[in-house]
């Protein structure tokens, strides 16, 4: 299961930004009374009660941004909503309820995700008595908070606790897989006219998209379930996008916005190129989208009988895809030609892979065994004559693999330090070719009674190694 995450919503100016640093415990977002400084969402993973979740901070709904991106802006605000397992909905409790708040309820209510009214800037009992006039926004639970008076975050704390989705126990299934399988969900995207719909035909052995030579022919969309070695598979296939200046009309537009959105829907992505074609801008940015969205990735190369009589080789498309894709090394890369049907099985067979990679679930022991073993082989170097230190290594989370390092201070790590961890824990980790977040959090309180690097105990963890899938990649075309 994946970290869940709290998106602080609501109109300018009701103190989202504050409430967010305020759980956050850090300046992390800018605090400002000028209405629309928070444009880009902004994250924070925090750990309370034992439990982990990630603030999302989002612009103010309704604003006229003075920079002419309001329509990014409220982009942004969507992503925020559509990923969110709980909405905080922010309101200002000493001016009482603005026209905005009430078009922020209305657009709330289609939202069928648990929510929390958090009536903020009570400084005062008489604003208190006054909070009774926002309840007919929602029936969700209610909160008066005041961040410039410090009061009621352990009430809202705990309203967030009991709202979050229940937590999974972490140990029971160390390094293995989740015992449930769930039916896996395929997201094919990739620029117009690169053979996605002959793909999902191939794979569903029927007729079910249009497939045709005219570019952008699908212009939604589309889920098809269908069944491999007695297994369910969803596959989503996503209108094909081309660079946003070129967009036609608003029925390509919002193929791109849906071709983003099923990225984020998908348990694996199937970014498909041309063999016959070089990386564009329109490849660079939907590789971006699901490098962002720590999406396992699989680089399809598509029509590669065309490419093998122009004596293409994996290889060099290979070394091709890493100079132009550095953050997705770890992506592998199939080649495939759909008109024929092959290959296809192992592309499926290799997505079925990567997805157990990322619900597989590491013990603490063996990883703070690697990570023990990575600074003593590379000491991170000294900041402001200060010594970085981690005391210990846990996953919390899965797909994407999620480990959080406890440290003294996450801003003595240079970056070329975390790259080397990084690159350790892919190669010690059953997680060779997905992504893995990894945050630095500083050691408080509640983690006195954690272990620290020097005290875990060895264990019995085999590491995950075996490649083979390396070797369907269609050479045999």
């Amino acid at each position: 299961m994946a970290i869940p995450k709290i998106a602080i919503v609501g109109r300018p100016n009701v103190g989202k930004s504050s409430i967010f640093n305020w759980l956050a415990g850090h300046r992390v977002a800018i605090v400002d009374p000028t209405a629309g400084v928070t444009r880009d969402r902004v994250t924070y993973l925090v750990h309370e009660k034992d439990r982990y979740f990630e603030l999302v901070d989002t612009g103010g709904i309704g604003i006229t941004d003075s920079d002419d991106l309001s329509e990014d802006i409220e982009r942004q605000i969507q992503v925020g909503i559509d990923e969110a397992d709980l909405i905080l909905f922010v309101v200002d409790g000493s001016l009482g309820v603005a026209h905005l708040d009430e078009e922020v309820a209305t657009r709330l209510r289609l939202i069928e995700k648990p929510k929390i009214l958090c009536i903020n800037k009570c400084d005062s009992t008489k604003t208190d008595d006054e909070a009774a006039q926002f309840f007919r926004l929602t029936n969700s639970p209610v909160v008066l908070t005041s961040v410039k008076g410090n009061r009621n975050r352990n009430e809202l704390l705990d309203e967030i606790m009991d709202q979050l989705p229940p937590a999974e126990e972490l140990e029971e299934s160390e390094g293995d897989t989740l015992s449930a399988d769930p039916e896996l969900k395929i997201a094919i995207v990739g620029r117009r006219n690169v053979g996605k719909s002959t793909f999902i035909n191939a794979l569903a052995e029927s007729e079910r998209m249009i497939v045709s030579e005219v570019a952008g022919t699908t212009r939604d969309s589309v889920d098809i379930r269908f069944e491999f070695d007695d297994k369910s598979f969803l596959a989503i296939d996503t209108p094909g996008v081309r660079k946003r200046k070129s967009l036609a009309n608003d029925i390509e537009f919002y193929g791109l916005t849906r071709a983003k959105r099923s990225i984020r829907r998908a348990n694996v992505v199937l970014m498909f190129f041309d063999s016959q074609e070089t990386v564009s801008k329109v490849d660079k940015q939907l590789v971006a989208e699901i490098d962002e969205n720590h999406k396992p990735c699989i680089f399809v190369i598509n029509k590669w009988d065309l490419g093998r009589e122009k004596k293409m080789t994996s290889e060099k498309w290979d070394e091709y895809l890493t100079s132009q894709f550095r953050t997705m090394r770890h992506a592998p890369v199939a080649f495939v030609t759909a008109k024929d049907s092959r290959n296809i099985k192992q592309v499926i067979n290799l997505a079925q892979t990567i997805y157990k990679q990322s619900r597989i679930r590491v013990s603490t022991g063996r990883l703070n065994k690697i990570v023990r073993a990575a600074i003593q082989n590379n000491q991170p170097p000294y900041s402001k004559n200060h010594r970085p230190k981690i005391y210990y290594a846990t996953q919390v989370a899965t797909e994407p693999p999620t480990i959080v390092l406890k440290c003294n201070d996450q801003k003595l790590f240079t970056e070329s330090w975390k790259r080397y961890l990084s690159g350790v824990l892919r190669e010690a980790l059953p997680f060779k070719e997905i992504p893995i977040k990894i945050y630095y959090r500083p050691k408080d309180a509640k983690d006195e009674s954690s272990p620290s690097l020097d005290m875990v105990e060895q264990d019995d963890f085999e590491v995950f190694s075996p490649n083979e899938h390396r070797n369907q990649k269609g050479d045999n075309v």
